[in-house]
């Protein structure tokens, strides 16, 4: 993996999260703005797919356990989805917040992707 990458896509996810919270918060009903945080995960996500399958092939293997990263992997990628869904169709100021939590959580697989990727094991 790439540690800038990551450190990138955390920092995407916290300020989604903040954003989405506080928008939430204030009483604001899902919008471009709110769900944007959680699109622009998904992309980023995706693009650790594309890293994840590369990497191996240019000589950054994992240290730690593969198939518990693609575990990561694959759950990470349900939940921007699955957020934006509950999103659109509560149409609440809670749905905003849920779609926050989702991308603090997100941001946290990601820290976690990392750790698996690199530290363990070596």
């Amino acid at each position: 993996m790439i540690a800038g990458f990551t450190t990138a896509a955390v920092i995407v996810a916290a300020v989604a999260a903040v954003l989405a919270v506080v928008l939430g918060l204030a009483g604001r009903k899902p919008s471009d703005l709110s769900l944007a945080g959680p699109a622009l995960l998904e992309l980023l996500l995706l693009a650790q797919a594309v890293i994840g399958i590369a990497a191996p092939f240019v000589g950054n293997p994992p240290s730690g356990n593969p198939v518990e990263w693609w575990a990561y992997l694959i759950a990470a990628l349900i939940i921007p989805p699955a957020a934006i869904f509950w999103a659109l169709t509560e149409r609440t100021r809670w749905s905003v917040v849920v779609v926050g939590i989702a991308c603090f959580a997100v941001g946290v697989m990601f820290v976690r992707m990392q750790i698996i990727w690199t530290l363990q094991g070596s």
